[in-house]
This record gives C-alpha cells, sequence and structure tokens, in this order.
C-alpha cells in the first residue's frame, strides 16, 4: 500500500534516548550534597549541645563550641550565597534568616543561630533534592544526536565524524539510525519518523528524490542520501541553536517567596530596630529577628514542592522545574500545537467515498482483508475501522507490495489493488473527473477488479476529550486565550480547531516562527504552551510554562 511520497503515516512509539542521569559532580548536584551536609551537622551540633548543656551540665564554652562549629562550618556558605543575592537585589525570605544568624553570632546566642542555620540549609536541600530530577534540556538534545556518519565512497563505507560531511557526500542510513545531515535520498525505500521535530503525527514516506532531515529516525529499511546541507547547518542544528537563545534569554521567574520576602523582611527589620530603639537591648532586635523569620517559607514551601512533585510522578507526570508549580496557575493564555497534544498522534480512516456499483462494507472487507499483509502503517487504521465494524476477514492470495506503486492482492477470486490516486490514473483505471476532489488529510484509492472502487481518507482524530478540555480552560482556569499553532496546511489546522472550539489559529509555522508568536504574547498575560516535539522546545522554553506531552517529553 501507498500513499504519495513524504506523505504521513503513524508515529513511532519508542523514544529515542533516556533523558541523562544528573551527576553528583554536576553544580545542582554539588549544592545539594552542601546543603545536605550543613543541614545534617546543624542537626548533630544542636543535638550534642543540648546533651551537653542539660544532661552532662558541662561548661557554657563547652556545649557552645559544636554550635559555633555549626556556624562557621555551616553559615559562612549560606551567609555568602546570601551575600551574592543582595549584590544581585534579590531581597528573598531567606535574606531575614541570613541577618538573623549574623546578628545571633553578634550577641553569642549560637543555639538562635545555629536553628536558623538548619531551616536555611534543611530548605534549599529540600528544593535541590527536586530539582536534581529535572535533566537538562540542552544535554539530552546532544546526546540524542549521532556523532558519526557512515559516509559512502565507491564500494567503501567508513564512519566519519559529523563535522567531515560535505555537501554532496553519499551517506548510508541504516534501520533505526538518526540522521545525521538535511539531504536527498538517491537510493532505498522505506519510511522515517520526523515527528520529533516537524510534529507531524504520521512517519513519511522516503524514496529517490525525498527529502530527509537531520534528526529523523529511519524505519526498517537503509537508504542511502546525498548530503545537501553540513550537520552545523542542518534542521537538527538549527533547532538546538534556537533552544540556546531562548534559554539565555528567558528571564528569571521569582517565586511566591521571595516576592514575598521582599516585603515582608523590611517590615521585619523596622520592628526589631523599633523594638531594639524602645528597649534599650540588643537581645530585642535579636528575638524579633528570629521570631519574624519566615519558617514556613523556609520549609514549608520545599515540603509542598516534594509532595507536589510525588503526586505529579504517581500519575506520570515529570515536573522538571518546582516555579512551575507556581506559575502555571497564573497563565492566561494556553497555545498548543496540535499533534498528540489535542489529538491521539496516529491517522484514523474518517472517510469511506464509495464509487457507484460498490458497497461501503464491501469495500472495507476486501482492503482490510489484503492490509493484513502490510507494514504501511495506514493498514493499522483501515484494520482498525474493520474490527470496529465486526467484520470477518477472508484470506488474500498472491499478494505483492511494491515500493511506490502500492499493495496488490487477491481476495474470494477478486483482484483488489490499494495505491495513489496518480497511481490508478498512470493505469488507466480512473479519470481525474471521476476521482473526488483532494482534500485534507492523507488518503489512498481503491481498485476491484480493475474498476475504481473508492477512496480512503484518514486524519489525525482529535481526543475525545479535548473539546470539553479546552472549554474549561477559561471558566475553571481563568485562561483568556486558546491558541492552535501548528506547522501543517491551515485547512488542517482549521479543521481541527472546528472540532474542539478553538478559534485562533496559526498554521504552517517553523520552530522559529512559534518562538516569535510565544514571545509576542504581553508579559503580564503569562503562557502555558504544550507541545510534543523537538520542534516546539524552543517555544516551551520561552513560554512561562512549558508542557511536553508523550514519547517527546524526555527531551523537550
Amino acid at each position: 500500500m501507498t500513499a504519495t511520497t513524504d506523505a504521513p503515516i503513524t508515529p513511532t512509539s519508542a523514544a529515542l534516548a533516556s533523558p541523562p542521569v544528573r551527576s553528583w559532580l554536576s553544580p545542582a548536584g554539588l549544592w545539594y550534597r552542601k546543603t545536605t551536609i550543613i543541614a545534617a551537622l546543624s542537626i548533630l551540633a544542636i543535638g550534642t549541645s543540648l546533651v551537653l548543656r542539660f544532661g552532662l551540665h558541662a561548661a557554657p564554652r563547652t556545649y557552645q563550641l559544636p554550635l559555633l562549629a555549626t556556624l562557621v562550618i555551616g553559615g559562612l556558605p549560606l551567609l555568602y550565597d546570601l551575600l551574592r543575592k543582595l549584590l544581585r537585589r534579590e531581597f528573598g525570605s531567606d535574606l531575614l534568616g541570613g541577618i538573623s544568624v549574623v546578628t545571633s553570632v553578634l550577641l553569642g546566642e549560637y543555639l538562635a543561630g545555629s536553628i536558623i542555620v538548619l531551616m536555611l540549609s534543611g530548605g534549599e536541600a529540600l528544593e535541590s533534592y527536586a530539582l536534581r530530577s529535572a535533566s537538562s534540556v540542552l544535554a539530552a538534545l546532544a546526546k540524542r544526536m549521532p556523532s558519526v556518519a557512515h559516509r559512502k565512497r565507491d564500494a567503501d563505507i567508513a564512519d566519519v565524524t559529523l563535522e567531515e560531511v560535505a555537501v554532496d557526500d553519499t551517506l548510508v542510513i541504516y534501520p533505526h539510525d538518526i540522521c545525521p545531515v538535511d539531504g536527498v535520498v538517491i537510493e532505498g525505500h522505506g519510511v522515517m519518523d520526523e515527528s520529533y521535530l516537524t510534529g507531524e503525527p504520521f512517519q513519511m514516506t522516503k524514496t529517490a528524490g525525498s527529502t530527509v532531515i537531520s534528526g529523523a529516525i529511519n524505519g526498517e529499511s537503509a537508504l542511502t542520501i546525498r548530503a545537501t546541507k553540513r550537520a552545523a547547518d542542518s534542521r537538527y542544528a538549527k533547532i538546538m541553536e534556537v533552544m540556546r537563545e531562548s534559554e539565555s534569554s528567558r528571564p528569571q521567574l521569582r517565586r511566591l517567596g521571595d516576592r514575598l520576602g521582599a516585603i515582608y523582611t523590611p517590615v521585619a527589620l523596622t520592628v526589631a530596630i523599633i523594638a531594639w530603639a524602645i528597649s534599650g537591648d540588643p537581645i530585642r532586635f535579636l528575638a524579633v529577628l528570629v521570631i519574624a523569620t519566615p519558617c514556613p517559607l523556609l520549609i514549608a514551601i520545599p515540603i509542598a514542592i516534594i509532595g507536589s512533585i510525588s503526586l505529579c510522578a504517581r500519575r506520570a507526570i515529570i515536573v522538571k522545574s518546582p516555579v512551575v508549580l507556581e506559575q502555571i496557575a497564573e497563565c492566561r493564555t494556553a497555545i498548543f500545537d496540535k499533534t498528540g497534544t489535542l489529538t491521539y498522534g496516529e491517522p484514523a480512516l474518517t472517510e469511506q467515498l464509495i464509487a457507484p456499483g460498490f458497497e461501503q462494507g464491501e469495500v472495507l472487507t476486501l482492503v482490510a482483508s489484503l492490509e493484513r499483509y502490510s507494514k504501511h502503517p495506514l493498514a493499522r487504521a483501515i484494520l482498525a475501522a474493520a474490527k470496529e465494524a465486526g467484520i470477518q476477514l477472508p484470506e488474500a492470495t498472491e499478494v505483492s507490495e511494491q515500493p511506490g506503486h502500492g499493495l496488490v492482492g487477491t481476495i474470494s477470486g477478486r483482484e483488489v489493488q490499494v495505491t495513489s490516486r496518480s497511481k490508478l490514473i498512470a493505469q488507466d483505471i480512473v479519470t481525474v473527473a471521476q476521482l473526488p476532489t483532494v482534500g485534507g488529510g492523507l488518503e489512498c484509492v481503491v481498485a476491484i477488479d480493475h474498476r475504481y472502487a473508492a477512496t480512503f481518507r484518514f486524519r489525525d482524530a482529535p481526543r475525545a476529550e479535548s473539546r470539553s478540555f479546552v472549554n474549561h480552560l477559561g471558566p475553571k482556569h481563568h485562561f483568556a486565550r486558546v491558541l492552535l499553532v501548528w506547522g501543517d496546511r491551515e485547512s488542517e489546522v482549521r479543521y481541527l480547531a472546528d472540532q474542539v472550539g478553538i478559534t485562533e489559529v496559526y498554521a504552517q509555522k517553523s520552530p522559529e516562527e512559534k518562538l516569535a508568536i510565544v514571545r509576542k504574547e504581553p508579559a503580564p498575560a503569562r503562557t502555558l504552551y504544550v507541545g510534543d516535539g523537538i520542534n516546539d522546545a524552543p517555544a516551551m522554553m520561552a513560554a512561562t510554562v512549558g508542557m511536553a506531552i508523550g514519547q517527546n517529553s524526555d527531551v523537550t
């Protein structure tokens, strides 16, 4: 069975690369270790001091020694980080705690200072623990790309680095390999999964003359291509370049605790100074600071974050940055990529246009019986339709499938051919006037006993719950606008928009244009971008909150 060249088929289900494991030697890993060690030492020192003081009735210098060690070993690194935040004018919730530590040391109240060090380090350790589960997006994308290409010269095939590949080089792409550069097929016939890059839900048929893009996953057959671009100029490299630029220019989002701390800290300091001035006792200044140190903001928020991330994980949702748990509630514009988000991400048989003289059940029975012997992914949609109709399929004989010509076989003494409209016209079986006008989505045509019998059309069907989900975004979650942005033809995007109830549509948009749409949104209208492919990654990174659906979530 054959659709037209470069026609979509179905998606693969296997993700190509696992997210990289964050190393203990990474910045996040080192910070997690440091804060965890400080918190553990603080607990040990406070416990030891209390035992020495109340259990063994040791002298003050003795039971204060562990506390002083905690303030030196644990307090200094934390104060250094707080000073850096202060120089950046980040007046967060932990600034008041840092001032309390300094004051407690100056006044000799080491126990109070050690407790605050424990709160600061414990909160940071809990939040760093949550952050360590997040993988590096750019690192995952880089890891996904092959490091070598198989260059063919005469009869020899040699592995070369991507930097060595030049324009017009002949390359061999083995089954299940990733295409290293943009190019054109010069030999072979097969399919490629470009859904990661284009957002298309289908695999694409590739024959001689078809274009291929870097980052696409080859199917079951080896292909020989001619490189049309160097690796650095190819599609995948361009997407990575846009992502780097998007990541570097993305504004730093402020946590809820930091925003509250910017107001709360000056007020607490003012009250502490007033208490000192009225009483004349500096201990009053420290007492107010210790009481005012926002324990709920330092400890409760990280604990709530870990609980939320754990709950999401049990529901197969991976939270890569805890800040999104706060920011998603503030989003007022939702932007959806079409494929795999509002749709199932695979084709469904949506129309059976039957020619006069044939019956729908008869045609579907014959075609489905033949398609059982095809590996073409559209066959799955036809077989699903036959199963839903409860059709018993007879055996097919003399089945043959030729690349570019379609599927032919005999069922119950009748010859059945499933191919493209151009092939059927070329065989003089049908004229253009006899065929229905070209519609949206994909199609294949059917000939039975050398007579035109039917046209089958396929679309990526919307999910059953998509319309109700879109409709409740406004009333339930206060979204003011819902947009549909996709790289396909406008007719296809409009079709889905009508099905799910979205009125604002952008069609035929590249990753760069999707990024521009996100950036065009005014800052107060925080954006949620929902996509499923690497082609959506730059826009997801630029949005306030990015959400990756399904098989590509590990790299987006």
